[in-house]
């Protein structure tokens, strides 16, 4: 997935934890080469501290869907 372009569709789900840093964990949506795809993110900020870090932790694939999953049952 290296240098792939994603478009961004929506955020499906997002929490924000606050420790050392703050921790997003974030579930998204986007299209990738046409096809629908869920992934999840995990951000680690520190914008208080003089080093403005930033930083991801994860970004994984967690659902590849395939024209089956389109279907709906009635």
């Amino acid at each position: 997935m290296q240098n792939d372009i994603l478009e961004f569709v929506k955020v499906l789900k997002a929490k924000e934890q606050v420790a050392a840093a703050r921790i997003y964990h974030i579930t998204l949506e986007d299209v990738d080469a046409g096809k629908r795809k869920i992934y999840e993110a995990k951000i680690w900020v520190r914008p208080w501290m003089n080093d403005h870090m930033t930083q991801v932790q994860k970004f994984k694939l967690a659902h590849d869907f395939c024209q089956d999953d389109l279907l709906v049952d009635n």
